[in-house]
């Protein structure tokens, strides 16, 4: 037994025990709480006194005492502030309020100070005025940034809200940018058009503007584009319209491009120097628009000054400008490189009317060699392709109008010869030794080069072939090439441009000559080692037919010196090759007689049947026309030719009665007893038996080339209709260029051999038939 009043006041004295120790630990937790800082107190006491008021009175001031803005010992604890205020338990956290007092902050200031100042200024004041709020603006918005930093961290991002920073750039926008920026446009472009006129202006402050331009579109060019460029794309405009009406005027084409060239390099340096670069690009758009769009023909045309002018005083300097400032425009070369096309073609024009003009002083004596006419369209086309390449950069447009020009000027026939006569006339005298210049062979590679460039133009290349391989077998074969190396030249520089088909029969005619050579050594062997006699220095050079072209063949007698020669080489060539028949071709051969006149000799140059003829002469027997021609086995056609080389030309070896220019079949001839020549050694020229091509071989080569081409697209397409079909014919012939009419009767002939047959439901589309 424990009395019960004791029980209870052991209860009661152990009850006020917890009390006790219950109302201490309180007491602790109350003292180590930080202490709650109300809005108003933070705000007022420190934010605004401490840092807000500071601030704008340091940015009044102008920055007065050369104070910039806050230490760490002022700034810390300003922050601590701000801190504390936005991590106090609600319902004292006065995030929310802080942020908007941040912007009411900025927007009080800048309606209240900064708008006020910039509403009394004007042109470059306000810019200026505009220039120092503006950056005081970026310090302000800098600091209460430092200051709010806790809010960008978490509120804003926690409530999805601009920064601090976007939040006083916006408010700048609102309550300054937007209601001055239509006056501070202005102000910019009436600097830049005063700079555009020659005064010196405050760059720096341009540049300054049209950066705040640029931040006002918060991270992209809406608000620069919109607000200022677009005026100054349109006052740009205006203004060089205003300069395109005078200089048009007033200047020449060459010094109107010259300000035109200059005012393009102001506008890029412009840009450079105080404008975003991402108008350079627009702003040079609307110069080029306005000085050289709008007036392109007129320039370009201009009496006395234009492009035509320009091409025929060689304004070098001129010309590359116009060229690289229309190359500017999205079709400006065009007209320039048509006005191009025509003044060369008129160049062209001009040296066929002096071809003409000299034929008719010339006219009897009209040949198939114009040495001045293609020398003069060789300098032609020479000059303006380095024109085109030097002045035009090689510009595909020029290189067109060069080659649309020359093949109007190379086509076109002046006289009685075609301009293919006349160019592989032109060939041929300067691949023949003795054709009358004399070169070095670099000059001739270089004459060669050009003619091909010149060739690369006609349209009749297959008639050009014919004719260069005629001439060709005549040099090679006379011993009159210049050298074999230029020879190979000229093939190599045709079978670059037209292929391999183009020259094969060519290097063919060269690889004959080739084997020729060991031919006839190895027959001079035999010769010697068969002890045969002769007093001829007898060669033979074989020929491969189809190489050749061919040759008027004549039967002729020959000598009988000759003849035992010539069985003396069948033996030989028939023990080596007994299958190939040889025919003599004494037109094409050559010889070096050895003639005693009185009492002096001469080594005389002639062709093979020349030699005949003075043979049969020789002695002095006489031999009436009729009688040589018997003799000989000759035809009138061949003997007549013969006779006259001999009889009336510069060297009369032969005496002919009656004298006279002119052989007739009554004349009698006999060696002239009283020749004499100045020189020991000459040679005796006799007319071509032969054509110098054949125009009807030609033209059948050229009727089997449609009717192949025909055949193949007609296989290939199955069913072609008649136009689509002349189209593609004409793009496969490359060495001749046949008309319409030519091509739709090779097609009637393939029709009538059954190769075509026109389709039952269309006339005018054929069908293949296999």
């Amino acid at each position: 037994g424990i009395p019960c009043d004791a029980i209870v006041d052991h209860t009661s004295t152990h009850t006020t025990h917890t009390t006790n120790t219950t109302q201490h630990k309180r007491e602790m937790s109350n003292y180590n709480q930080p202490r709650i800082i109300q809005l108003e107190e933070g705000w007022n006491d420190q934010i605004k006194a401490k840092a807000i008021d500071v601030l704008i009175d340091i940015l009044d001031n102008n920055f007065e005492g050369g104070r910039k803005g806050f230490d760490p010992g002022e700034y810390i604890p300003i922050y601590t502030t701000c801190y504390d205020m936005c991590t106090q338990r609600s319902p004292y956290n006065w995030s929310r309020d802080l942020y908007n007092r941040h912007g009411e902050t900025i927007q009080n200031y800048l309606t209240r100070t900064v708008l006020p100042a910039l509403r009394q200024e004007n042109g470059i004041q306000l810019l200026k005025q505009l220039r120092v709020r503006w950056k005081n603006h970026v310090i302000m918005n800098n600091w209460l940034k430092k200051f709010f930093t806790y809010l960008d961290r978490y509120y804003v991002k926690h409530h999805s809200l601009p920064t601090l920073s976007e939040a006083g750039l916006r408010h700048f926008k609102i309550q300054v940018y937007d209601v001055i920026k239509s006056d501070a446009c202005s102000a910019i472009l009436d600097m830049v058009n005063q700079h555009r006129e020659g005064s010196v202006i405050d760059k720096d402050l341009v540049k300054n503007i049209v950066e705040l331009f640029e931040a006002m579109g918060m991270g992209n060019l809406e608000a620069y584009t919109a607000d200022l460029e677009a005026a100054l794309l349109t006052g740009t405009s205006e203004y060089y319209k205003r300069q395109c009406q005078q200089w048009i005027v007033t200047d020449s084409t060459p010094d109107y491009l010259i300000k035109t060239e200059r005012a393009l390099e102001e506008e890029r340096a412009r840009v450079a120097d105080y404008l975003n670069s991402e108008s350079e690009g627009k702003l040079l758009n609307c110069v080029e628009n306005e000085l050289l769009e709008s007036v392109e023909l007129e320039l370009l045309e201009k009496e006395g000054s234009g492009c035509r002018f320009l091409l025929a005083n060689d304004k070098s300097e001129d010309l590359q400008r116009m060229f690289n400032l229309f190359g500017r425009l999205e079709h400006g070369l065009e007209p320039m490189a048509s006005i191009v096309q025509k003044y060369i073609t008129s160049k062209g024009d001009e040296c066929h009317t002096a071809r003409e003009e000299r034929l008719k002083v010339e006219k009897a004596k009209e040949q198939n060699v114009d040495p001045e006419f293609i020398s003069a369209l060789l300098e032609l086309h020479q000059k303006y392709l380095n024109v085109i390449r030097t002045d035009f950069a090689g510009h595909a447009l020029f290189q067109k109008a060069l080659k649309d020009a020359f093949v109007d000027i190379v086509n076109r026939k002046t006289g009685k010869y075609s301009n293919a006569e006349l160019m592989s006339g032109y060939c041929d005298r300067i691949l023949k030794s003795g054709g009358g210049e004399k070169l070095s062979e670099s000059e001739v590679e270089g004459k060669l080069d050009r003619i091909v460039q010149l060739f690369s133009y006609l349209t009749e290349k297959d008639l050009f072939a014919e004719i260069y391989r005629t001439q060709l077998s005549k040099r090679l074969l006379t011993g009159r090439s210049l050298s074999d190396d230029s020879e190979k030249f000229m093939i190599a520089k045709l079978k670059l441009q037209c292929g391999t088909q183009f020259t094969s029969k060519m290097e063919g005619m060269l690889g004959d000559l080739a084997v020729g050579s060991d031919y006839r050594s190895e027959f001079d062997a035999r010769m010697r080692q068969d002890n045969f006699s002769t007093k001829l220095d007898f060669s033979v050079q074989v020929l491969t037919t189809g190489f050749w072209p061919s040759s008027k063949t004549v039967n002729v007698v020959p000598s009988t010196e000759m003849t035992k020669c010539m069985g003396e080489f069948k033996k030989w060539h028939d023990s080596k090759h007994a299958k190939r028949k040889l025919t003599y071709m004494f037109a094409l051969g050559n010889a070096t007689v050895r003639a005693v006149f009185g009492k002096k000799s001469y080594d005389i140059q002639v062709a093979t049947l020349q030699a005949i003829v003075l043979d049969a002469l020789n002695g002095g027997v006489t031999y009436t026309f009729t009688e040589l021609a018997e003799k000989l086995n000759l035809e009138e056609a061949v003997l007549k030719p013969l006779m006259h080389s001999l009889s009336c030309g510069k060297f009369k070896v032969v005496k002919k009665e009656p004298s006279g220019s002119k052989i007739n079949t009554t004349d009698t001839f006999m060696a002239n007893p009283k020749f004499s020549a100045s020189t020991r050694k000459f040679r005796i020229p006799m007319a071509s038996l032969d054509a110098t091509h054949n125009v009807k071989r030609v033209e059948e080569d050229r009727t089997h080339a449609i009717e192949a081409s025909i055949v193949r697209t007609m296989k290939a397409r199955k069913t072609l209709a008649h136009q689509s079909l002349v189209a593609e014919v004409l793009s496969q012939l490359a060495f001749f260029r046949p008309n319409a009419k030519t091509i739709k009767m090779a097609i009637a002939s393939l029709i009538d051999r059954q190769y075509l047959e026109r389709s039952a439901d269309d006339n005018g589309v054929y069908n293949y038939l296999a």
